[in-house]
């Protein structure tokens, strides 16, 4: 039985997770997070990834706590409406489709129980050294001081993923800026939102709003366009005071009820649009999944989509090929790298604007699943 290491607790680490108990692995799941983490914006499933859920059993589940959005606004810098839809939300798209929107922390909840027991979960603890030792495992060091072997090391630790810079290299090599911030928070539901939400723009700066399930509080998603920040993108609270400071320049009248929530949100989330583009996702016995090797960027709408098929694709190269992780590395660059490219060309199509829909339709299928194990 191989022992693997995930580094990265969210939607590809915990399905990845689940496969690979599935397959007969023993997955350990480290994530730097105290606990699972809460809030993030909605995120969608869509396409071939729905496949993926049902093989989770995990379609029922995810249909239960999708979001029910009634239709959406969209509103001038001054908040006054000019357009609204009941068939559409550029959130999610066509509300008839067979997408399923959910919020993050609720599709991650989920995939996390149905890992269920086998699954080894370290919270509070971050790799920090990794040391191919030979043809034998990966001796891993710890932030916490521990040092373990792992036969395999996976990261699915996103945009900015430490096993990255340790197996490959800086950063800067493999990522592209495109143009654009974004934040998002929780808040009040002070919009008295009922299954709906809102967007705005005001020159370079504009916001999502939309209710949770139960319409109890507003999740908030807050951009700007901007070249690469001069600053350190851990730093939180730097982050805040700068989406803080342009929503209070929004001429829109709720906006010191918002910047008042970005002020207090405990889930204030904030990073670069950015796009990770390498030649190879896997170096000796580490490899990389979802953000970490291939991240899209919000802006494809298809970030979710890519953590759960990679995951899964990655599980069963992994078992078809014995565990053999030369072959299985290199069957899973072989299935994914299309469907990657394909997704990753949604946010870059039209600049400031939606992709087609003739190649969002083409981007959601390009990856087949094999036939039922």
């Amino acid at each position: 039985m191989l022992n693997v290491l995930v580094s990265g607790g969210g939607i590809a680490g915990s399905a990845l997770a689940h496969w690979l108990r599935r397959y007969g692995f023993a997955p350990t799941v480290v994530e730097r997070a105290a606990a699972p983490r809460l809030g993030g914006q909605a995120v969608d499933v869509r396409g071939v990834a729905l496949g993926v859920l049902d093989r989770m059993d995990l379609l029922g589940p995810a249909r239960a706590v999708r979001t029910r959005m009634r239709g959406m606004s969209v509103l001038d810098a001054d908040g006054d409406e000019v357009h609204r839809s009941t068939e559409y939300a550029a959130s999610s798209g066509r509300l008839d489709g067979d997408d399923v929107e959910l919020m993050r922390d609720d599709l991650v909840r989920l995939l996390r129980e149905r890992a269920g027991d086998g699954v080894e979960w370290v919270y509070g603890d971050a790799v920090t050294a990794l040391e191919e030792r030979g043809g034998g495992p990966v001796r891993v060091r710890f932030a916490s001081g521990a040092v373990r072997d792992f036969d395999l090391v996976v990261g699915a630790d996103g945009l900015h993923s430490g096993v990255r810079r340790l197996a490959f290299g800086p950063e800067e090599r493999f990522t592209a800026h495109l143009g654009q911030y974004l934040s998002v928070f929780t808040a009040p539901n002070f919009l008295g939102l009922d299954d709906w939400q809102v967007w705005l723009r005001d020159g370079e700066s504009g916001f999502a709003a939309m209710s949770v399930p139960g319409n109890h509080e507003l999740r908030v998603a807050f951009g700007f366009a901007s070249g690469p920040l001069d600053g350190d993108h851990r730093d939180t609270e730097w982050l805040r005071g700068l989406i803080v400071e342009r929503i209070e320049a929004l001429r829109w009248p709720g906006a010191p009820r918002m910047a008042e929530a970005a002020r207090t949100a405990p889930d204030f989330f904030c990073d670069a649009m950015a796009q990770v583009r390498m030649d190879r996702w896997s170096r000796g016995r580490v490899a990389l999944l979802g953000d970490a090797g291939y991240c899209a960027s919000p802006l494809s709408g298809q970030g979710t989509s890519l953590a759960l098929c990679g995951a899964y694709v990655l599980a069963g190269a992994l078992r078809a090929a014995g565990g053999d992780h030369t072959a299985g590395f290199a069957a899973y660059e072989r299935r994914m790298r299309p469907y990657v490219e394909a997704n990753q060309a949604l946010a870059t199509e039209n600049p400031g604007a939606p992709a087609s829909e003739e190649s969002v339709a083409r981007a959601k299928n390009a990856l087949v699943l094999d036939e039922e194990r």
